[in-house]
């Protein structure tokens, strides 16, 4: 054999990590130690990793991709209200607010007498007592604490519509409609929105002038796309009188600039939906920008005794953030008193939509719909620029990645929240500046060309869209998966609720401990751990199977039990400690 040959062989690595990925195995299990604390074994786990994007781990992405699918499409279509009732306080619950209530009052005591070394204690009693009802399945705070926040005028502008308000109806389902035969439709929609245009493009979504295309606007877009969607779904809801309900995602298009599609429970009339989308808009109330006032070479330097950011040249302090929205206040100050609304500030930037409004009406259980979901789901397990990837081979290629580099070399010096590094560069001190900040060193993913500058969540789900989070969306699909194979999820009462709970209790997540894998721990290697972990998937996928086609499944196969700490995992070994 030829070393040519031999190059082109594949590699074992890469033929187990081939394997692993169509048996649906992690490749990049994170090591666990599981002890027993009541017996005392201890053995190593192999936990997934749980990436969703699949240039991690097709794996766990596509595991990812399926459940999102399945929480879509239980929501959709519903008929019955998600019932989010919240339990009555059980008897625990009671007793410790009834501690806190006295403690509480022993601490203002002791506040009102100046006691401070009294109140102090009594402050640390209440900080263990508020850890005891987390504990006990209380949410929220019970006395949180007040903080100041600059407000601005709500007052709409004046080159937008106004949009009409409808009494609010405690329902999240849709409107009915009764067909010729008799039968009840709950149609539900599907609307994907896009930003306005930058300039023209062409087909492969690269401007035809890239000097007159406006980066600037589209990256400030895109920054802030996500506060975008949360407005027009605040207005939907205005105009449609019932609290609406929606699945959506977030993707690139072929000019790199994010939309959005919808998933929307119920119906809202078309012409209305259009007119609420042209009337959304968001003001972001940031300092003014203007020209660079200092560049990569000159940066400004950090005083310790200042305890900021000053000019390198003179040693002059940088304008702070409290400052400078000052600034915009008393700019809106000055417009009142002398009724001179020209003068008043202005935003740092307005977000709208574009005109392009996309809308179907669906029902449930049509192939319409289904393929509306897996359009939802078709770049979930993709980066945003992995959605469009560059082709080599594309005449155009080169004139797609120069495009790439221009939005992304804006995206570098464009600031993306209060808190960015590169206000710096125009001579504000980011709101909590510390040392070390450097103009175009934010950390924020937004920055990364990879993201596009979209650095909010892929996926936006309203919380009464099924009245589920995914831990409860994963408990359902295991369950089920549990009931087919004729395994009881209750063995031996382990998870039936106590007495005084409204909900269940798993003991067995009370009687394992959890901890990562030391450094140096004698574990196997990776390709051996996958081996074991494809060896024990196909096992559970023949009992299913068997299962499925009404036959009993051997018992072997079957002995990933809830009782066990290796269910859903792989296990590495185990060693019996005294």
């Amino acid at each position: 054999m030829s070393r040519v040959e031999r190059a082109k062989m594949p590699l074992a690595q890469d033929v187990v990590e081939a394997v692993a990925v169509s048996h649906g195995v992690c490749i990049r299990p994170v090591p666990m130690q599981v002890t027993d604390t009541t017996t005392g074994a201890l053995s190593y786990v192999d936990v997934p990793c749980g990436a969703t994007l699949a240039s991690k781990c097709p794996s766990c992405a596509e595991r990812a991709r399926r459940l999102r699918v399945h929480q879509c499409r239980e929501g959709w279509h519903l008929v019955e209200e998600p019932d989010l009732t919240p339990d009555a306080p059980n008897d625990v619950q009671q007793a410790l607010m009834v501690e806190r209530a006295d403690i509480t009052a022993a601490r203002d005591h002791a506040l009102s007498a100046g006691d401070e070394l009294e109140a102090l204690a009594h402050s640390e009693a209440l900080t263990d007592v508020d850890a005891a009802l987390r504990h006990a399945g209380v949410r929220g705070q019970v006395d949180p604490a007040k903080v100041q926040r600059a407000t601005r005028s709500t007052r709409r502008r004046t080159d937008v519509p106004d949009l009409p308000k409808r009494p609010m109806e405690a329902t999240t389902l849709g409107r009915t409609f009764l067909g010729r035969d008799g039968e009840v439709f709950r149609p539900s929609m599907f609307m994907t929105v896009t930003l306005p245009s930058y300039g023209k493009v062409n087909t492969d979504g690269t401007p035809r002038d890239a000097d007159s295309y406006d980066y600037v606007r589209q990256v400030r877009d895109s920054f802030g796309f996500a506060g975008l969607l949360d407005r027009l779904v605040q207005n939907l809801r205005r105009v449609a009188g019932f609290e609406v309900q929606y699945f959506a995602t977030v993707e690139p298009q072929r000019r790199l600039a994010p939309h959005a599609h919808f998933a929307i429970r119920g119906t809202i009339p078309r012409a209305l939906v259009r007119q609420v989308v042209a009337a959304t808009y968001r003001q972001v109330w940031w300092p003014t920008t203007g020209s660079p006032v200092h560049d990569d070479d000159n940066p400004p330097v950090w005083d310790d005794d200042l305890a900021g950011y000053v000019d390198p040249a003179t040693g002059v302090p940088l304008t702070s953030w409290a400052d400078a929205l000052a600034e915009l206040d008393h700019a809106d100050d000055l417009a009142d008193e002398l009724s001179a609304p020209e003068l008043a500030a202005q935003p740092f930037h307005v977000l709208r939509f574009g005109a392009q409004v996309d809308l179907q009406g669906l029902l449930a259980g049509t192939p319409d719909s289904e393929r509306r979901i897996g359009y939802l789901a078709k770049y979930l397990t993709k980066a945003m620029s992995d959605a469009h990837a560059i082709d080599d081979t594309d005449p155009n290629a080169a004139r797609q990645r120069a495009h790439l580099a221009r939005l992304a070399a804006v995206a570098k010096v464009e600031p993306c929240g209060p808190g960015c590094a590169n206000w710096l560069r125009y001579g504000i001190q980011p709101r909590g500046a510390h040392a070390g900040m450097t103009p175009g060193g934010c950390r924020s993913k937004a920055h990364k060309s990879e993201y596009l500058g979209y650095a909010g969540r892929r996926i936006l789900v309203s919380r009464k869209w099924t009245g589920k989070t995914l831990a409860d969306h994963r408990h359902d699909r295991r369950a089920w998966v549990l009931a087919t194979l004729g395994v009881v999820a209750d063995q031996e009462d382990d998870n039936k609720a106590p007495a005084d709970s409204a909900r269940p209790r798993d003991k067995t997540r009370d009687r394992y401990s959890w901890a990562p894998v030391e450094r140096n721990t004698p574990i196997p290697p990776l390709a051996h751990r996958l081996l074991t972990a494809i060896a024990q998937r196909s096992g559970w996928r023949a009992a299913y199977e068997a299962a499925r086609d009404g036959k009993p499944p051997p018992p072997e196969l079957l002995s990933a039990t809830p009782l066990n700490p290796d269910h859903g995992r792989s296990a590495i070994h185990g060693t019996e400690q005294p």
